[in-house]
């Protein structure tokens, strides 16, 4: 079964879609693209996306997604250590890789929103994708491992790392597959016959997750070119969607909507929506839970590890702010840094282990990836603590706790309350030196376009909402906040400016 895609009106069928990527994989042979080879793909989200994923599993490629935002040094590095082959891009695209794109790189190029369409190439040594492709060979090449994409991850140190997943030999394929599904049902809700809407930036390491799936099990995709409030709400009802995807920034975003505007919309198809990316504040939640029902599922992943727990909506009514239970044969580990296992409620680091998906390494990196591991478990640096009862609560990332006058402060907590702030888009709060308490904690806003903000008005506000030693001495507002290499707020750069020079307390 092979999904069929709705993008901006436009319909392409599950057979339409596997017949492209059949002949994309066939034009991947053709190009030298081995087995464990990297196609490098700078799209936009675009049902082109379709093509890849059906093609590297067909052809047991592993597909790089590169930030479009990115500079052209950014994506120099990632052409590079990823090693890849073949460019997959939009044509507009290339003025910022053109120059970074090595020798012996094939680049095949496709005009925003074309799908079926010549005429996109228009440089020398690019070819048009379209026009290329329709001369391609369906793939006749052996059964191989199929493959999926190679996230990049900064982590919370140094440049990007690319997380290469081991192949799954062909005798255990069925088997692994089949836990690899039991995951995705229980954190994503792609099950066979959905119907599922994706809106968030396809070069994000989940979302790309949630499409490879729902391609192949879901009744339909509807994919948007980006994320709007109300789109996403107007879809759902056109097309009865029954798995949307959201992160909790959507879902602040979403809860800006008037009420008026709210009550136009049939959301009465919904089944589950899946949550990650970030803790989701237990307000944020609640409010998400009363307007659209008991669907909002919130799961803690990675792109290492791969999904590991999934806390319910009736999880998130019994404990508010849990990231859930561990996934089938997860584990979840709090160890403190000697590496003692902590006490039900004691923070430490958080360390995970998902047996439904193949071991990784990073990219000429393995030193990186024995550095997180002890006896087989994994961590990102995230810190947070279980319950008596096996659920997990994240606080925060190690290298993001502020210890201000000897208290530990999570930042995380105070971006959830500043976020919901009217005409407050996004935000980050972290510390900065301080003589008197070692840090204090400063945070960042950035406005909604339009929207006049005063930093008295949030202090008071924020007041009234967390303890006094939570409340940022100072706040300042930024018309744009800057990324980092995988799309989220660059909260390192940001900090080490106040830094630079000093030796950290934390």
């Amino acid at each position: 079964m092979s999904a069929d895609l709705y993008f901006e009106g436009t319909h392409y069928s599950g057979a339409q879609l596997a017949e492209r990527g059949a002949r994309l994989a066939g034009g991947l042979r053709a190009l030298g693209v081995q087995e464990g080879d990297v196609v490098a793909v700078l799209l936009r989200n675009d049902p082109i996306y379709a093509d890849i994923v059906h093609a590297c599993r067909t052809a047991g490629c592993y597909y790089c997604p590169i930030n479009w935002h990115f500079t052209t040094e950014e994506i120099r590095f990632l052409l590079s250590d990823s090693g890849a082959k073949v460019l997959i891009a939009h044509a507009d695209l290339l003025d910022a890789a053109r120059d970074a794109v090595p020798a012996g790189v094939t680049v095949l190029a496709l005009a925003p929103g074309r799908h079926g369409e010549a005429g996109a190439a228009g440089a020398p040594g690019v070819r048009d994708y379209e026009s290329w492709l329709r001369a391609q060979p369906p793939y006749d090449g052996p059964r191989v491992a199929p493959r999926g994409h190679m996230a990049y991850t900064s982590g919370t140190t140094g440049r990007p790392k690319g997380v290469l997943r081991a192949p799954i030999p062909l005798e255990r394929l069925d088997a692994q597959l089949a836990q690899m599904r039991s995951v995705v049902e229980q954190t994503m809700g792609v099950v066979a016959g959905c119907r599922a809407l994706m809106s968030a930036p396809l070069y994000h390491s989940a979302p790309g997750v949630f499409i490879q799936n729902a391609l192949q099990v879901a009744e339909r995709l509807v994919l948007t070119p980006r994320f709007d409030p109300e789109q996403v709400l107007a879809l759902v009802q056109e097309h009865r969607i029954d798995v949307l995807y959201l992160v909790p920034i959507m879902y602040v975003r979403m809860l800006k909507v008037p009420p008026e505007v709210r009550a136009r919309y049939d959301l009465s198809s919904l089944r589950f929506v899946a949550s990650t990316g970030a803790p989701c504040a237990p307000e944020v939640k609640r409010a998400m839970i009363e307007w659209f029902g008991p669907v909002i599922h919130e799961t803690y992943a990675s792109s290492e590890a791969g999904m590991i727990t999934v806390a319910t909506p009736a999880d998130a009514a019994a404990r508010p702010g849990t990231a859930g239970r561990p996934v089938d044969a997860a584990q979840v580990r709090i160890l403190d840094e000697s590496g003692r296992p902590c006490a039900p409620g004691e923070v430490g680091l958080v360390y995970v282990r998902q047996p439904a998906y193949p071991d990784f390494t990073y990219r000429h990196n393995a030193a990186a990836r024995q550095a997180i591991d002890r006896d087989g478990m994994v961590s990102l640096g995230d810190m947070g603590y279980l319950d008596a009862d096996g659920y997990l609560f994240i606080c925060d990332r190690a290298s993001d706790m502020v210890i201000s006058g000897g208290v530990n402060i999570y930042p995380a907590e105070i971006e959830h309350e500043l976020v919901r702030y009217p005409g407050v888009a996004d935000c980050v709060v972290f510390g900065v030196p301080d003589d008197e308490y070692g840090e204090r904690l400063l945070a960042m806003v950035q406005p909604v376009p339009g929207a006049q903000l005063e930093e008295g008005a949030m202090v008071e506000w924020l007041r009234g909402r967390l303890s006094g030693f939570k409340v940022p001495r100072t706040i300042v507002i930024e018309p744009q906040l800057p990324r980092d290499e995988t799309g989220k707020l660059a909260k390192r750069r940001l900090r080490d400016k106040y830094w630079a020079g000093r030796t950290r307390r934390v």
